[in-house]
């Protein structure tokens, strides 16, 4: 059995997670670039910067690569099992309708950015909704690419939209080392050249799949009659969906309006006048900036572990429930949340330790001070701390949504949007900007435990007691990592002022003796999860199939 379970997973889990490696690598190298040019603080730019792309990226994020794959998918691969032509006739239909339906919401939102900026033209304001109208349209080439993507996944091709990402990386790369320094000093006019390179990027992501999908057999043929019913089925769930998988995503869109709107800025009053003038600003300008630091450091593990296994285990989980067998259900998604499990926990608590010397290696230069390299560390190390469950959520949502149930999700997927809420408020004060971090990785918790108690209460048992053992072993390794990391430290400390090779030869220290303690531990525990990852079975024909 785990012979068969690591076939289906080995393939296009290292293909997905490789590609995502890839491009979290080049967007590490870009957030460098983006750090030196416009810095966390100082004008507000980068706090309008990173609020603008959020916005175009997180519906991508939601509507494009999660809830219209998921939702697709399923519909797609049965429309393609029984005729092709119907497959590539709901394809058609679907860039059509997202082309029009995007377009429209596109013009809506450029339309509301030019009625608040004559509204308000303040500082703050204004750099915020001309850096989001030059990004928005974004959006329609984001999710059009998105599309393609979720239909060469569904012909189980991963390598080409595992590598997509990439190309949004090397337009801003390109922007920033090439064309933004040419704009110094002004940093508003460097952001602008970034948007611009991100339209650019999102032109190519979709136009590279279009020969992948004609190779394929796509040929655009628009046929709503034949398709409408497929169509329908693929727009019904939409809404579930988005409720299900969007929560990590919206609970950090919500982490930077609240940051934005609650830092007070330079020379600016430390009351809120839109309170009275009662209560104080919790944060700085730079809040929302250093947030999204946070969040690009916890979406490498997150993405290379937790989605690339989610990715590759929804198509097999589809056929287990088109069968109607639980069993395989609930062992190959009890196989998946240990995988997801033995890599997160180490990958989170690792970032925590390294999260300092780390921050200051990569992004403490030009415009990045070292007090921002400081505020940048604590909030990467507490968005970190729920690394763990940041991975399991996608995994255990398409569980649900293999079995054709897409309303618990949604409704456990609110109860953790008003828990990250409740907490945002009540944290801020104590705890400032880092309070909304902690905030949402306790919301994500609290989400995987009700996600995987509530499936294996109502749709098929998951294995508690190897899930349990995963957790135990795991942990036993996680902590003597640490002490292993904790002992390089007393005996290797940081310099207060150590040149970049000092810094790099510290942060490799850390991070080699830190895996290397935590495999050689799994491995004395006996472990078997690494096994499952790395070996590649070598299976009869005859099973391949099943």
């Amino acid at each position: 059995m785990a012979n068969r379970k690591s076939w289906h997973l080995w393939g296009g889990f290292w293909t997905t997670s490789l590609g995502t490696l890839a491009s979290r690598v080049l967007g590490l190298v870009r957030d460098m670039a983006t750090a030196a040019l416009l810095g966390l603080g100082e004008g507000g730019v980068m706090d309008a910067f990173v609020i603008a792309f959020r916005i175009p990226n997180l519906l991508r994020r939601v509507f494009g690569e999660g809830a219209l794959a998921a939702s697709f998918l399923p519909v797609f691969s049965a429309e393609f099992e029984r005729d092709p032509r119907g497959a590539w006739q709901l394809l058609s239909a679907l860039f059509a309708w997202l082309a029009i339906v995007l377009s429209v919401v596109v013009l809506v939102g450029e339309a509301a950015c030019a009625a608040l900026w004559w509204v308000d033209r303040s500082a703050g304001a204004t750099p915020l909704l001309g850096l989001l109208s030059a990004m928005l349209p974004y959006l329609t080439l984001i999710c059009l690419s998105a599309q393609a993507s979720a239909a060469l996944q569904a012909l189980l091709q991963f390598k080409l939209p595992a590598l997509v990402p990439t190309l949004l990386n090397v337009c801003w790369l390109a922007a920033a080392w090439g064309v933004a320094p040419c704009f110094a000093p002004d940093k508003l006019a460097q952001a602008y050249t970034i948007a611009f390179a991100v339209l650019i990027s999102g032109v190519l992501q979709f136009v590279v799949q279009l020969p992948a999908l004609r190779k394929a057999g796509f040929r655009f043929e628009y046929n709503w009659r034949e398709c409408r019913e497929a169509f329908w089925q693929v727009g019904q769930s939409m809404v579930p969906i988005t409720l299900g998988m969007a929560v990590t995503q919206f609970n950090t869109l919500l982490d930077s309006l609240i940051a934005w709107g609650l830092s007070a800025e330079g020379g600016a009053s430390r009351t809120i006048w839109w309170l009275g003038g009662a209560i104080g600003y919790p944060m700085q300008t730079g809040a929302a900036a250093a947030i999204y630091y946070g969040e690009r450091f916890y979406q490498l593990p997150v993405g290379m572990l937790g989605v690339a296994i989610a990715t590759v285990i929804y198509p097999l989980l589809s056929r287990h429930a088109a069968r109607r067998d639980h069993r395989l259900i609930g062992a190959d998604l009890t196989l998946a949340l240990r995988l997801v499990w033995f890599t997160a926990l180490p990958a989170g608590v690792g970032i925590i330790l390294v999260a300092q010397p780390l921050t200051r290696l990569l992004f403490e230069r030009g415009e990045f001070t070292a007090d921002d390299a400081a505020r940048a560390a604590r909030m990467i190390a507490c968005y970190a701390s729920g690394v763990w469950a940041y991975s399991a959520i996608p995994v255990l949502v398409r569980g649900y949504y293999a079995v054709g149930n897409r309303a618990t999700p949604a409704r456990l997927g609110l109860i953790a949007v008003g828990v990250n809420l409740a907490l945002n408020l009540a944290l801020i004060w104590p705890l400032a900007e880092i309070g909304l971090a902690v905030a949402t990785s306790i919301a994500a918790g609290v989400q995987v435990v009700l996600l995987a108690a509530t499936f294996s209460r109502d749709t098929t048992q998951l294995a508690w007691r190897e899930l349990g053992a995963t957790l135990t072993k795991s942990a036993i390794a996680v902590v003597a990592m640490t002490l292993a990391v904790a002992g390089v430290e007393h005996f290797y400390p940081a310099r207060l002022e150590p040149n970049r090779m000092q810094q790099a030869i510290h942060v490799s220290l850390f991070i080699g003796t830190g895996a290397a303690v935590y495999l050689s531990t799994a491995w004395l525990l006996g472990m078997n999860e690494l096994r499952l990852l790395l070996v590649r079975p070598k299976l009869p024909a005859d099973r391949l199939s099943s």
